[in-house]
């Protein structure tokens, strides 16, 4: 069911994720250190599935609590993550040292209501996008993985450590969905 009002706000996420490039998260036991090169592209395409399950549930809508995002909107964030991370990877591959624009996930949800958007819509741009992404990063070169860039605050990653922690964010938010 959506609503003709804004959803309340989710709770802002304000904590630097990096830490999950050095040991497993307590939440949803992913171990992105643990993931080679040669497994990001299919772990992307593995995922997937899930994914579009989640959105095609009948309590898509529904929130958890009123300041944690239902599914919908923890879906339209993940196909955003991956449009994202898949501009970033092509960055990376293509400029020396590139810097990323910030990106304001919690203003994104608002601005582009991700509460009333279709979710067989979102399903779908969600496939696309990953496997976008899973392709740009099957197309990174054996030479490639230790280019690097950075993010606005400063963090800096190579191609292998922004595919181990942005999987990680697919991981995590299948997980926060109970898919």
């Amino acid at each position: 069911m959506t609503s003709d009002t804004d959803p309340v706000p989710a709770a802002p996420d304000t904590k630097d994720w990096t830490w999950v490039l050095e040991r497993r998260c307590p939440e949803c036991g992913f171990a992105a250190a643990d993931v080679a090169v040669t497994e990001i592209a299919g772990t992307v395409r593995d995922l997937v599935p899930r994914w579009v399950s989640v959105l095609h549930r009948p309590d898509v809508r529904e929130r958890p609590a009123p300041t944690v995002w239902s599914p919908l909107e923890y879906g339209a964030h993940v196909r955003d993550v991956l449009r994202i991370f898949g501009e970033r990877v092509r960055l990376m591959t293509e400029q020396v040292d590139p810097h990323f624009d910030n990106w304001d996930q919690d203003a994104t949800a608002l601005a582009e209501r991700y509460d009333r958007q279709d979710p067989a819509a979102v399903a779908d741009e969600l496939v696309d996008a990953a496997e976008v992404t899973a392709a740009l990063f099957a197309g990174v070169g054996d030479d490639e993985w230790e280019r690097a860039g950075l993010r606005s605050n400063g963090s800096q990653f190579t191609v292998r450590t922004l595919g181990q922690y942005f999987l990680h964010d697919l991981v995590h938010h299948l997980h926060d969905v109970r898919g």
